[in-house]
């Protein structure tokens, strides 16, 4: 069932869902200082700035996308609000090779509420995922970082370690809004639901019919 208010149609529950976390203790200030920096961090351009935490949401979709052995695509070209295409490697039911597109935004001081997660998406790009018409399913996938990104990533010989966790949100259900007399940076506040948590099993979800059925509504 379609939730106006959230969007998307969550396959998960959100009753017991989310393990006991403190969510603000890992945003907002950084957690390492410079003067703890090791060497390398001085001549890395950038390091940790919105460019980088961009990129480094990007690679934790491509991670995920291909551990769950989906075909992953970069849009070379950002002029159609589309980041990722995941492409199905083989048959989904009765369709072969099927595929979604995604745009990936990535964040460091979420607004989490209870269920949800409220971030504000610019009307351009909201325009750019909702309603129907699209050739393929788009979604939103937004990637929850920690503030210091000296904690995005924790290797051992055991384990690669990404933090935190991505959410996705399907738009095709809300209408397009009308961007006469609006600047470019007004915003939309889209409700990304928590029950939407980004997993394997959750992004081949993503190829049920039924989101093709609302792009062809």
């Amino acid at each position: 069932m379609t939730d106006n208010r959230t969007g998307g149609i969550p396959h998960q529950p959100s009753s017991g869902a989310f393990p006991a976390k403190s969510w603000g203790a890992a945003y907002g200030v950084p957690l390492t200082g410079p003067e703890h920096a090791p060497g390398w961090v001085k001549g890395s351009t950038g390091f940790g700035d919105n460019g980088h935490r961009g990129a480094f949401g990007e690679e934790f979709i491509r991670m995920l996308a291909t551990a769950a052995n989906l075909d992953v695509t970069r849009k070379e070209r950002d002029r159609v609000g589309v980041d990722w295409q995941l492409g199905y490697a083989g048959r989904r039911g009765t369709r072969r090779f099927p595929a979604i597109e995604a745009q990936v935004k990535c964040t460091s001081s979420p607004d989490v509420h209870g269920d949800h997660i409220r971030y504000p998406l610019k009307v351009k790009n909201y325009n750019l995922l909702a309603g129907p018409g699209f050739e393929m399913p788009r979604f939103l996938f937004l990637v929850l970082a920690p503030a210091d990104p000296f904690t995005w990533s924790h290797a051992t010989e055991d384990h690669l370690l990404l933090s935190h966790a991505a959410y996705w949100m399907c738009l095709h259900d809300q209408e397009p809004l009308p961007m006469d007399n609006r600047s470019s940076t007004a915003t939309r506040t889209v409700y990304v639901p928590r029950a939407n948590l980004l997993t394997v099993d959750s992004l081949h979800d993503l190829f049920a019919e039924e989101y093709r059925d609302l792009v062809t509504s």
